[in-house]
């Protein structure tokens, strides 16, 4: 017969075994469980997904090209394909939609488009997996405004001479617009008035208006016959009082008198005479105008001189006209 401690020992191995073999079971349900995870999360990494949206903020040569890209598990980059065709042709920058799981909105800027001109474009996202590529887009790109520059030359003009405003329609549809020159003459307090005829701009967009006989300093600008009218900024034309000055000997050696005209007339104005030295004016004497009909005033000084060049310079501080020189004097 066998005896007690050794039924015991028996007893004891059999629950190590038994022990043993339900950790053993445990262990390699848990590997099994870690086996199966590994392909699960494998799994949750691939391709990525792209959706191409509408562009916005399309104007007559740029738009903002949208989208969505889900990265599905896996650092992605994306960029948009745009031309004027399915060709497509240009590219955007790329740039990065992370490695997330759910889909993000995407939006890239485009420029140097065409005015209204149809493009095609389309939102490509790229990972280790490989590229997807969305749908085919379309926008149409705006027409370009309609602008005017113009300039007034010569600027001063002599008074009572001859001014030519010109300047440029641009836009889309800029040639054979109607447009008309209007101004507004010191002391800007009528308002603007239309002057001569309308016109047509040519076939860049061009125009040209000649002006006789101004008089006081204006204000010009030119306005479209389009609805709403485009207006364009102010050109101001000075008008230079015109001086007529000239030279005579007189008894006393080493003097002269210089003398002249101005229109229109300005009475009180200080007058100024200049002796032309390296460029710059050297006052030798100077006088105030005095009247002398209803459209001129006169002035006249006896100075004196040595050979060289002098001129006259008239200050005149009314706004209708403005200052101005009269025309060399060579004395020798």
């Amino acid at each position: 017969m066998r005896h007690f401690t050794d039924v015991q020992a028996d007893g004891a191995e059999l629950v190590g075994r038994r022990l043993a073999t339900r950790r053993g079971r445990l262990m390699l349900g848990a590997v099994l469980l870690a086996a199966l995870a590994l392909p699960s999360a494998a799994q949750a990494a691939g391709l990525p997904k792209a959706s191409t949206r509408g562009a916005r903020e399309v104007s007559y040569g740029s738009a903002v090209l949208t989208g969505s890209v889900n990265p599905n598990g896996a650092n992605t980059s994306y960029y948009f394909q745009y031309g004027i065709n399915k060709n497509y042709g240009g590219q955007t920058a790329i740039a990065g939609a992370g490695a997330g799981t759910k889909a993000v909105s995407v939006r890239l800027p485009i420029g140097g488009l065409q005015p209204l001109t149809v493009y095609h474009y389309r939102l490509v996202a790229v990972n280790s997996f490989g590229a997807a590529l969305g749908d085919d887009e379309k926008l149409l790109t705006t027409k370009v405004p309609l602008s005017l520059a113009i300039l007034a030359s010569p600027n001063p003009v002599v008074f009572g001479g001859a001014v030519t405003v010109q300047g440029t329609l641009s836009g889309t549809s800029n040639a054979s617009r109607q447009v008309v020159l209007q101004g507004d003459q010191f002391p800007f307090t009528a308002g603007f008035q239309n002057i001569g005829n309308k016109q047509l701009t040519g076939p860049t967009g061009s125009f040209s208006f000649p002006i006789l006989g101004l008089a006081l300093t204006t204000q010009f600008r030119v306005v479209t016959s389009t609805n709403p009218p485009v207006i364009s900024p102010t050109a101001v034309e000075s008008v230079a009082v015109r001086v007529s000055s000239h030279v005579a000997r007189t008894k006393r050696r080493g003097f002269a008198r210089i003398y002249g005209t101005v229109t229109p007339a300005e009475d009180g104005q200080q007058v100024g005479m200049l002796r032309i030295t390296h460029g710059h004016g050297v006052l030798v004497g100077g006088t105030v105008l005095r009247h002398r009909d209803a459209s001129s005033s006169k002035f006249s000084r006896v100075v004196r001189v040595k050979r060289g060049v002098y001129r006259v310079l008239v200050r005149v501080v009314n706004a209708g006209q403005v200052s101005n020189y009269g025309t060399p004097l060579l004395i020798r």
